[in-house]
This record gives C-alpha cells, structure tokens and sequence, in this order.
C-alpha cells in the first residue's frame, strides 16, 4: 500500500514569470498556489482555435446542456421584479428552508436554516472551510487523484495537503486501512468526493462506513463531503457522509447548483454543518464576497423545486457518452479504464506510453507531455494527470456532443498509434 506524502506544488508549463515585474512582492503563500490546469489546458485549447485549428475541447468541468428553462424563467422574474439587491450575507431565508428540505428527503440529513451558509459556488465553500479550521501546521487528509484546487486551498490556509495515493488498480478508492494508517496527531480534515472529479469514482456504502468508523475514533479530524456530483450517477447510490452512524457531527456537507442543474456560470453553492463552523464561513465570508448573487439564488430555489426530468435527460445522456467512450479506450492498446459509476469523466492510465517515442520523433516522459503533444498534433484537449495527484492518468470529460466525441476517440486512436 502506497504511503501518503506530502503534496509539492506541480510543475506548470504554462505559467510564465515576467521578468518586468520581478521586483513585486507577493504573499508567500499566494506565491505556492499553481493556477487551475484545467483552466489553463482549456485556455491553451481556446487560442489554438483562435489561430484556426479543429480543437475538440475535452478539458472543461461542466456541462454542455443548457440551464433547464424553469429556472432560467425564475432569474428573469427576479430581474423584472427588482429583486437585484443584497440578500442576507448566509443568503436567503427561502432558499436556505429549501436547501434544508432537500437536504432531508434526499439525502436524510437534518439540519435548521442556520446551519446552511450559500456561497459563491461549492469551490468557495470548500475554501471557507479549509481557511477556518486549518492552520500553519495542520494536515489535511486528500485521496489521489483529487480535485486540483483542493490542495492550493490547503496551501493558502498555511496547512499541509497530505496524499493518499490510489491508482487504477483499486479503482482510485483508498480504504479504511490506509486511512487509519495516514491520520496522525495534526490531521485536521479528510477531504471526500464522491463521485469523483478527476475519475468518476463513487464509494460503495460498505466502504464509506468502514472509513466512518475508523474517523469516529478521532472526532477532532472534520470529513468535508464534497458532493457536487450525487446526482450524476449511473451505476450505485450516491451516500452522503453525514448520514453514516456518528458521522453527522464531524462532517461538513458541500454541494451546489453547477452540475446537476447545469449552472455552473451562476456561481451557487452552499455548505451544511454544526452552527459553530458555519458562522465562522460566514464571518470569513462577509468580509470576501457576501452573499451569493440574489438572481443566483432565486434560480436556486425554482433549480430545488423543479421536477427531476431535465436531470433525468442529462443523466441519461452522459451514461450513453460514458458508456461510448469507456468502449473506445479499452480498444487502444496498452490503456487500462476503471469504469466510472458517476460524474462526466474517464481517468485511464496511461503509463504504457510514458518514455515513448512517437514516429514524430516527439518523446513523452510524463502526462503532461503527453497532453500537449495531443493537443498540438491531434487537436484534441485532455487535462493530464499530474494536475490531479494521478501521475499516469488523463482526465477526459465527456461532457461534449457526441458527435465531437467520436472525432476525439478516433483522433486519439491515431495518437497512440503514432507510438512505436
């Protein structure tokens, strides 16, 4: 079993410094962070459409339907009403009560209004969290491959993101194990998210209540529950954390609005804890941002409300594109997939081709040279794994027509080819 270890920031090709302005001083732990690579590789991909080249985009994180039409209507109702100015900083009473019945009949969590703060986005609620519970010193607990903004939020609270490797041969879970094995006395947080971004991934409930009994030994190590993608599932059931028996109390639940209902440009998330945590996100959060837009927010409220058919449709629609490109990459030589029961992404290993040659005379010794040599000879944009703490991964979003898929594979097919 892999040891956890402490994360480095990753290289970044494409961060240039400018000697121009060398003489700046910038806050050191600013300094540490990396800028997203998803934004970076999906940036990369956008300019060479700009000079004219066929890019397929298979980098982005979101969606490619539109916000379903309810609550769009809902957004233009509050603009013609004047509902345009500040709401409360936790955010609306309204949407708040409607976040604390879903959260009741959907996921058997119980909490009150007060206990919900809505933020800008699941990202600003995670980083809140971190921010107030971690300090220089403290340790926090990340499954690899991970989100990549979750150990830059880490790094700026001045704490330590702390890896706990998996790879394709246990299906990117770590187990309870290798948990209990990891935690030590400054472990503050474990940091969850199932399914997962960047592998799709989802916990059996079996497997996340092994993890709840070892973490009830240690109630002073918090769980943040990042579910921002229980409700693209395919295959299993999506469990909250907090449900699982003496998990309520030490587990901070994130979701928001960006996935399931496609509004990930409408920056709505929210997270659900013990009064205590929330008003101290709140306090931070007062003096960041304030509260969520109000249109946000009354599109939140109809997104809560709607019947669950627009998501049933693109749900459907992403399980026919997991299900064809699952197929096509296990037809490539030397590629091993997991299947993933959920989310919009495929994370195959990759390693074969690591320190290969191309007929091109173009070798590639990481993922990283693996994606741009993709992108700048087949013109197609994958995120690469190092970004995600999976080092012979790639993460590919099928959240695109399928149309432009079956381009994408068949380019991609003629990428590996291409090695001798």
């Amino acid at each position: 079993m892999a040891p956890p270890c402490e994360l480095q920031p990753p290289h970044n090709p494409l961060i240039c410094m400018d000697p121009v302005h060398s003489e700046i001083r910038f806050n050191a732990r600013v300094a540490s962070m990396q800028p997203s690579a998803t934004l970076a590789m999906t940036a990369r991909s956008k300019q060479r459409k700009r000079e004219g080249f066929p890019v397929i985009g298979l980098s982005a994180g979101e969606p490619d339907f539109d916000t379903p039409e309810i609550i769009a209507d809902a957004a233009y109702r509050a603009i013609r009403e004047g509902f345009t100015h500040y709401t409360d900083n936790s955010g609306m009473l309204e949407l708040r009560e409607a976040i604390v019945l879903k959260l009741a009949n959907e996921n058997g969590l119980i909490y009150e209004p007060d206990q919900i703060l809505c933020s800008n986005g699941a990202k600003q609620s995670i980083a809140q969290v971190i921010s107030v519970l971690c300090g220089p010193g403290d340790e926090v607990l990340i499954p690899a491959p991970y989100w990549v903004s979750y150990p830059e939020m880490v790094r700026f609270a001045g704490a330590i993101p702390v890896s706990l490797p998996t790879s394709v041969h246990n299906g990117y879970r770590i187990d309870a194990e290798q948990l209990r094995d990891a935690i030590t006395e400054r472990t503050r947080l474990l940091i969850l998210c199932s399914p997962s971004n960047p592998t799709g991934m989802l916990y059996e409930p079996h497997q996340l209540v092994r993890m709840a009994e070892v973490l009830e030994k240690y109630p002073d190590v918090r769980i943040v529950s990042d579910e921002i993608y229980e409700k693209i599932v395919y295959d299993g059931d999506h469990v909250s954390f907090a449900s699982l028996p003496g998990m309520m109390e030490q587990t901070i639940t994130v979701n928001g609005f960006s996935k399931a209902y496609a509004m990930t440009g409408w920056r709505l998330g929210f997270m659900a804890a013990e009064r205590p945590i929330v008003k101290a996100a709140a306090k931070l959060q007062s003096q960041f941002t304030s509260a969520p837009s109000s249109i946000s927010q009354k599109a939140g409220i109809a997104a809560l409300k709607m019947s669950s058919e627009p998501i049933d449709r693109m749900v459907a629609a992403f399980r026919e594109r997991r299900d064809f490109v699952l197929e096509e990459l296990r037809g490539i030589d030397g590629i091993r997939c997991p299947r993933p029961e959920g989310a919009f992404y495929v994370f195959p290993d990759v390693s074969h081709y690591l320190g290969r040659t191309s007929r091109t005379g173009v070798t590639v010794n990481s993922s990283e040279e693996l994606c741009f040599y993709i992108l700048d000879s087949f013109n197609v944009a994958l995120v690469p794994g190092q970004a995600f703490g999976g080092p012979y991964g790639l993460r590919i979003s099928y959240a695109a027509s399928m149309e432009d898929l079956k381009e994408a594979m068949e380019r991609l097919r003629g990428a590996f080819a291409s090695f001798d």
